[in-house]
């Protein structure tokens, strides 16, 4: 009986072409949803100009607010019975309340949405007839103030005389030229107090030494200042030095003069008078 002949199983070998690429899928994150700002809470709100009348009744209806999204405008109405402001939501019967400040506040508990929402996102006079009690920025407001209060009292106190003298002249004319130096530090300080961006301002305006520099020659006699105020000229003789153009300020005209070649010159002519 002949045997059976095996039989080898020849293995071709595995070339490129044979596998087939697989894209392993990429999970696409989903984007972020935007949180809600709005904060359920109970509002307080204030008439502007800290107005304080017994009572002040704000508009509830005949308003509208322009819909960025939908691009148009849309009417609003306050209503007790409804869940929105906008007319155009509103269901059923629409019975119109009445938005009343009680010497000047409006407290609106967290339960009255409607109304919050109205005063503090939709209404027309929001910042300009009241404003929305908000005590983190106003905290932020006031330590900006006193930041700024604090710089200018700095600045006054280490002032030089003559600059808080062209300062104090812009504040108070010429009876500064009559102060005592202790009278002209302590108004000095009031003043950056009272007004710290003013003096912070003027402080940092380099023309205000220089008007006061021509104020001071005019005070002395050795410049004049034509009736017209129109013309400056050497008091002794009367020689003009400069036209002050229309609708300047005379002294302002004078300071921006003495930047110039010509009227360095003049500066340190009535420099050397001033220091006899």
């Amino acid at each position: 009986m002949a045997k059976k002949q095996k039989t080898e199983k020849v293995v071709e070998p595995l070339i490129e072409k044979d596998f087939k690429e697989v894209e392993t899928p990429v999970m696409e994150k989903p984007l972020p949803t935007p949180k809600n700002t709005w904060e359920i809470k109970d509002r307080v709100y204030y008439l502007t100009r800290k107005r304080r009348p017994l009572s002040y009744m704000v508009k509830s209806a005949g308003i509208y607010y322009f819909d960025e999204d939908l691009g148009y405008e849309r009417e609003l109405k306050y209503c007790e019975n409804q869940k929105t402001s906008f007319v155009d939501e509103m269901k059923g019967d629409q019975r119109l309340a009445h938005i009343i400040f009680r010497n000047g506040a409006l407290h609106v508990p967290r339960n009255k949405q409607t109304l919050q929402k109205l005063l503090s996102i939709y209404h027309p006079q929001k910042d300009k007839l009241y404003s929305e009690y908000k005590p983190a920025k106003e905290a932020a407001d006031q330590m900006e103030w006193l930041e700024l209060e604090t710089d200018a009292l700095v600045a006054a106190r280490n002032m030089d005389i003559d600059m808080a003298e062209a300062v104090m002249r812009v504040e108070n004319g010429s009876k500064v030229s009559k102060m005592s130096s202790k009278e002209l530090k302590r108004d000095l300080l009031i003043f950056a107090k009272s007004n710290p961006l003013l003096f912070l301002e003027l402080a940092d305006d380099e023309n205000v030494i220089l008007r006061n520099f021509g104020i001071k020659a005019t005070e002395m006699g050795i410049l004049t200042l034509s009736s017209d105020q129109r013309t400056f000229s050497w008091a002794s003789n009367n020689r003009k030095l400069m036209n002050v153009p229309f609708d300047e300020h005379p002294y302002s005209a004078l300071a921006a003069w003495f930047k110039t070649d010509e009227g360095m010159e003049i500066y340190s002519n009535i420099e050397k008078r001033l220091n006899q």
